[in-house]
């Protein structure tokens, strides 16, 4: 799908605010109801609009470390990248994962709530993933910047 001016607006005003009503988001981009809901059902059914969330603040709810760790596997077999890959998937405190290239083969950004609860979490689950040969972590501090929101040019 080619995104237009029109649908990037769109995409710019349900980014930072979700909950959006079909009314207000046609106010704010120049578009009658109908036009508008077509438009946003389009993004939808095109895969544009992948899922609407809900952001929580990670202190408020007790979850107050970021970890990310770079994890090596012993070999880059096809089957142990699937196995690990869908074992990784399961583990509700990983937040984000990614295939990397480089000097480890994933780079993991999980979330706990101190560091007892991280070595847990280390012990049990990460060193226990398929094929895991080297498990490195590195703790944020704080967060200087932390963005939901994609960066769409207009056209």
């Amino acid at each position: 799908m080619r995104l237009n001016r029109t649908d990037r607006f769109i995409l710019d005003e349900l980014q930072n605010d979700g909950r959006l009503s079909n009314v207000a988001l046609a106010e704010k981009v120049n578009l009658s109801e109908s036009a508008c809901q077509r438009r946003v059902k389009a993004l939808e059914s095109a895969g544009v609009i992948e899922r609407y969330s809900m952001i929580l603040n990670q202190q408020a709810v007790g979850i107050t470390a970021n970890v990310f760790v770079e994890i090596t596997l012993k070999d880059q077999k096809q089957g142990d990248l699937v196995k690990f890959e869908k074992a990784i998937q399961n583990i509700p405190e990983v937040m984000e994962c990614y295939l990397m290239s480089g000097d480890y083969d994933y780079l993991v950004r999980v979330v706990v709530t101190d560091l007892q609860d991280y070595e847990r979490l280390h012990r049990d689950k990460l060193t226990k993933l398929p094929a895991v040969s080297r498990v490195r972590s590195s703790f944020s501090l704080r967060a200087v910047t932390k963005r939901t929101q994609l960066p769409l040019k207009s056209t």
